[in-house]
Order: structure tokens, then C-alpha cells, then sequence
């Protein structure tokens, strides 16, 4: 794509300023909780030097998600999602303003850390089908499939700076108070930036809170088979392969670093991703999506594996380099799929399915990783993660003939 064709695009990109006011909040949300997941993960495992206690950080933030998550998706088909937002992002500025007390006071209690993240995964439980479904309001039908690339890449680019600045930040002052204080403000940016938001909520018919409407999420999700085939392979291949969780005991044991390393390694899946991101941006996905999908899940299970063998913190790096990559392919697929095909009122009780689904692939990945490196050691268990995803490709490939053929999405 040339520069003029580029400039043209962003420019088309900056007509929505709803948009780009999303996007801003978006940006300096996930840098907060990529800034502060780092200073967590590190915090942790300097004061109990167990990798099963960075599994647990994952295990609290998904509970309540869990438990939640339907609650969630209902609450927002029933009300303006741009409201609903705004609480949440004023939830994300007290859980880490509270990690930044508990710092500031010397406290080394995991239980009290554990008890904010529980806090943060309620609030991240709210803020998933909101934020999603909101998106769909913001730009014209023809803009979408780009704006959910434009989406992607602002993620990624925060997935890039946070675990980067948290890293820095740490080493640089020698504890996790200046991390937690940068997050803080972070976030009350994002705050102040959707606050401007101005998008009328789309009139959606009424709906009685019942067992019917609340479980309609999933008997959409289940009778599409393409949408359950993608988020369901990208539910299992990331709980298996995911090694995020056990990047400290990497930084700290295996590759001899300290929290500088700890971001750079934290950012490195962001980098690839962030590159894929717009590069599809520009070169949308236009035939074989299936089996584009399942080729990119195999390479994360792979790059995975690199990753685990891995005594080298280049090498390291360009592993997940590519593991961001090939799981970004994944993520815009399943996105478009979601997004797209579902009903705008019924987009908060599916975009919160599908939000358990990358929860468990996520955090509690994040527990799987934790608990297999504590049976089996850390090195093994991100081994057998990546070869667990493989065997999932090939089942997968197999069940669900619908997403092996799908062609355009």
C-alpha cells in the first residue's frame, strides 16, 4: 500500500471522532493493566518464588468472569453501553490506585493482592461485552471489518509500551509503586477520554430478565458452528500454549534478566501482533479464512514450543515475536465473526461468551501454566502447552468441518 493510499485510509479513520476517542481510551486502558500485570507478576513471585502463585494471579481475575459473565453480557443488551463503560473505566482507576496503596505501604501480603485482582475481575468482567458491543455503533457497516483491524492494532501497540514502560519503570525504582501510580493515571486518561464520547444508543427492543434471554448468548454461539469452532480452538490452544504466566520465573531463572527483561519479553507477543494487525489492516483476509486460522493456531503451538526450549533472550524474543503474530490472525478472524454476524442486541450476551472463552484461555491459562510448572517444572510445562495445541488443531480440523471450509467471513 502506498503512502497516499495510508494517509488516506487514517484520514478515513479520524472522520469518526467517537472512534478515535474509543480507540485513545482503549490505547491507555490496556497499557494500565499491561503495565500493572507485569509489576503483579514480578511483585508475586519476588515475595513467594513459587510459579504456582502466578498461576493464581490468572485464577482471580477469571472467577469472577466465571460466575459473572451472563450478568454481564444481559446488562449490556439492557443499557447504554457508553455508561456502562464509564463505570467500569472508574473501576479500573480504584483496583490499581488500591494496588498503588498497598505498595506504598510495604505490604507483602499475596492475599490482599489477590483480593484486588478479584476486584479487577469483576470490573474486566463488565467491561469486555460493553466495550465490544459499542464498537459496531461507532462506524458505518462499510468501515467495520477495518475498524475492528484498527481496533486490534491499538491493542497490540499497547501490549507493546505497557509490559515495556512497567518493566522499566520497575528496575528503574527498584519497586512496583511508580508502576502502579504511572497505571493509575493511565487510566483515569482512558477515563476522561471516553467520557467524550457522544455515540446515541441504538434503540433495542425490550427484554425481560429471564433464564431465556440471559441464555440466549449461547444458543446463538452453539447454533452457529463457525463462531463456536473459532472461539472455542482459540479457547483451548491458548490455555494450553499460553506461557505469559511463567515469563517472570523465565526472566528471573532461565534466561538470567531482571524486569527489564521481564517487559521486554511481556512485549515481544504484542510487537508481532501489532505488525500482523496492520498488515491485515491493509490486506484484509479475503478467502480461506478457516483454514488460515488453523495453520496460524498450529504456528502459535510451535513458536510455543521454540519459546520453551529456548536459553536465549534473542531467540526468546523472536518466538514470541511470531506466537503474537500467529494468534493475531485468530483474534481479527473470531472478532469479525462475532461482531458481524451477531444481532446489535443481542451483541452484549454473545460478546460476553465469547469473553468466558478467551477469559479461560487467558487467566486461567495463566493457572494451567502455573500448575503444570509446578508439577512438572517450568521448562516442561510450557513444552507440553505447545504440543497440547497441536493436538488440539488436529481435533478441531476434525469436529468442526464448517470452520475448516469457511471461506470468506
Amino acid at each position: 500500500m502506498g503512502e497516499s493510499e495510508l494517509l488516506r485510509d487514517s484520514s478515513r479513520f479520524f472522520a469518526y471522532p467517537d472512534l478515535a476517542l474509543y480507540q485513545i481510551a482503549r490505547f491507555f486502558i490496556v497499557a494500565a493493566l499491561e503495565m500493572q500485570s507485569v509489576a503483579v507478576g514480578w511483585q508475586v513471585y519476588e515475595i513467594t518464588r513459587r510459579p504456582l502463585d502466578l498461576g493464581l494471579v490468572g485464577l482471580a481475575q477469571f472467577l469472577p468472569g466465571l460466575f459473572l459473565f451472563l450478568l454481564a453480557g444481559h446488562t449490556a443488551d439492557r443499557h447504554d453501553r457508553r455508561r456502562l463503560l464509564n463505570i467500569c473505566y472508574v473501576g479500573f482507576v480504584v483496583c490499581s490506585g488500591l494496588l498503588l496503596l498497598l505498595a506504598m505501604r510495604g505490604s507483602r501480603s499475596v492475599n490482599l493482592i489477590y483480593a484486588i485482582l478479584l476486584l479487577l475481575g469483576v470490573v474486566r468482567c463488565f467491561n469486555w461485552p460493553a466495550s465490544r458491543a459499542l464498537l459496531p455503533q461507532l462506524v458505518p457497516g462499510h468501515y467495520f471489518s477495518k475498524a475492528v483491524a484498527w481496533n486490534a492494532s491499538t491493542f497490540q501497540a499497547a501490549t507493546i509500551l505497557g509490559p515495556a514502560i512497567g518493566g522499566v519503570l520497575y528496575a528503574a525504582a527498584k519497586g512496583p509503586e511508580i508502576v502502579y501510580g504511572t497505571a493509575t493515571v493511565s487510566a483515569a486518561v482512558a477515563l476522561v477520554a471516553t467520557l467524550r464520547i457522544h455515540s446515541q444508543p441504538q434503540t433495542r427492543p425490550a427484554q425481560e430478565m429471564s433464564l431465556r434471554t440471559v441464555m440466549a448468548g449461547f444458543a446463538y454461539v452453539w447454533r452457529e458452528k463457525v463462531v463456536l469452532g473459532s472461539i472455542s480452538l482459540d479457547m483451548f490452544a491458548v490455555l494450553l500454549g499460553g506461557a505469559v504466566a511463567l515469563l517472570p520465573v523465565y526472566a528471573s531463572e532461565i534466561l538470567k534478566t531482571g524486569p527489564w527483561g521481564l517487559g521486554l519479553l511481556r512485549s515481544a507477543p504484542g510487537i508481532g501482533a501489532a505488525i500482523m494487525a496492520l498488515f491485515l489492516a491493509k490486506r484484509p483476509i479475503q478467502r480461506r479464512a478457516g483454514l488460515i486460522m488453523l495453520w496460524c493456531v498450529a504456528g502459535f503451538g510451535v513458536f510455543t514450543i521454540l519459546f520453551g526450549i529456548s536459553r536465549s533472550l534473542v531467540l526468546s524474543m523472536i518466538a514470541l515475536l511470531l506466537v503474537g503474530a500467529t494468534d493475531m490472525v485468530s483474534v481479527i478472524i473470531r472478532a469479525t465473526l462475532v461482531q458481524f454476524m451477531t444481532p446489535d442486541e443481542m451483541r452484549g450476551r454473545v460478546n460476553a461468551v465469547d469473553m468466558l472463552f478467551i477469559g479461560a484461555s487467558n487467566e486461567l491459562g495463566e493457572f494451567e501454566s502455573g500448575l503444570t510448572a509446578h508439577w512438572f517444572g517450568t521448562v516442561p510445562a510450557v513444552v507440553l502447552g505447545g504440543v497440547g495445541t497441536l493436538v488440539v488443531i488436529g481435533l478441531w480440523a476434525w469436529v468442526f468441518p464448517e470452520l475448516r471450509k469457511a471461506d470468506r467471513i
